[in-house]
């Protein structure tokens, strides 16, 4: 039975579109998403990987009909016909390509617009002015307008550089914001409003997060694969990355950016926690960066605790770490035995 050749394209033109979806769909390739970008992110790479599947299923697929189909038979020793070229194939194979790019470089767009990579400006130019001040008068006292005026006026204009906010959050500012800085070979994360440093990054779920992210020695990369994510910490620059983390977990954090002989060594992590779990690690955080504890510290080092009542020796960290004297009370009094009755 004679299949007419346009049917036979037809049938496994289906046949290769078919596989394509499946395989763009169910490739597994990709780490799991851990912020609200990545689904962004991730439907644009399923539908590369879709049609760069195809194309290799349908390229490799000619080579190899081409390859049976036209081979030499036994005995045949002539020439191939003598074919220069065929116009309608190469605007076809030239069409097709050429507008499968365009298509998707204008997805790529969009997705990046939804991400708030095309105007970090809108969002961070705020943020951006109140890290150079460092939460200076300047930043406190004077409108947006006039901020923006006087920082113009005691730096040259750079071009803001990152992911801001989504266009639905412009104009909002970050729930928390962390300062970034990359050095060889360490990330070092510094909360201006809470006076927490850290050596690695804790952040509340379904919160926005904005990094101001600088580079103290050479170029580094701040990459969060799970997030989809990635951001140049560029010496001299203040680079903005903003997302909204959308599950609990530990994410780890790597340079992508070869910045030494140590570079694979550069490496975090990043807790993404519940609101009450945040709150608890900032609180004993902060505890940890008040100037009055390490004074505690000093203290009690100077001091021999055997020669100290318990009273005494308890006193200072009441005061610093804010215990009430009733907790203090009950740790000094003695435990009552339990009368076996009773157990």
């Amino acid at each position: 039975m004679n299949i007419p050749s346009s049917i036979l394209t037809l049938i496994f033109g289906i046949i290769i579109t078919l596989i394509s979806l499946w395989y763009g769909q169910n490739s597994g390739i990709l780490p799991i998403a851990a912020s609200a970008e990545a689904s962004e992110v991730d439907t644009l790479f399923k539908a590369m990987l879709t049609i760069s599947f195809g194309l290799v299923l349908l390229v490799e697929g000619i080579l190899v009909v081409c390859l049976i189909h036209f081979r030499r038979r036994a005995g045949d020793n002539s020439d191939g016909p003598p074919i220069h070229g065929n116009i309608p194939l190469e605007i076809f194979w030239t069409a097709i390509p050429a507008l499968t790019v365009l298509a998707i470089g204008m997805y790529s767009f969009e997705i990046y617009n939804q991400m708030g990579g095309l105007d970090p400006m809108v969002s961070g130019s705020q943020a951006m002015a109140h890290h150079h001040h460092s939460g200076t008068a300047i930043a406190a006292s004077l409108s947006d307008s006039d901020e923006l005026r006087a920082t113009s006026h005691s730096q040259p204009t750079q071009i803001a550089l990152g992911i801001g906010a989504a266009p639905a959050q412009q104009g909002k500012l970050a729930d928390v914001v962390v300062d970034v800085n990359g050095m060889q070979y360490a990330w070092i994360f510094n909360y201006q409003e809470n006076g927490i440093i850290a050596g690695e990054l804790h952040v509340p779920v379904n919160q926005d997060v904005q990094l101001n992210i600088n580079a103290q020695d050479v170029l580094h990369a701040f990459w969060l694969p799970e997030l989809r994510l990635k951001q140049d910490a560029i010496p001299g620059r203040t680079t903005e990355l903003r997302f909204r983390p959308t599950r609990v977990g530990t994410y780890p954090v790597v340079c992508a950016e070869l910045c030494g002989g140590y570079h694979g060594a550069m490496r975090t992590q990043m807790v993404v926690e519940t609101p009450e779990e945040y709150g608890a690690w900032v609180q004993e955080n902060m505890i940890a960066a008040r100037p009055e504890s390490q004074d505690v510290v000093a203290l009690m080092d100077s001091l021999d605790p055997a020669q100290l009542t318990d009273a005494a020796f308890l006193a200072p960290y009441e005061t610093a770490m804010g215990i009430k004297p009733e907790l203090i009370a009950q740790l000094q009094s003695p435990i009552q035995p339990q009368n076996p009755i009773d157990r």
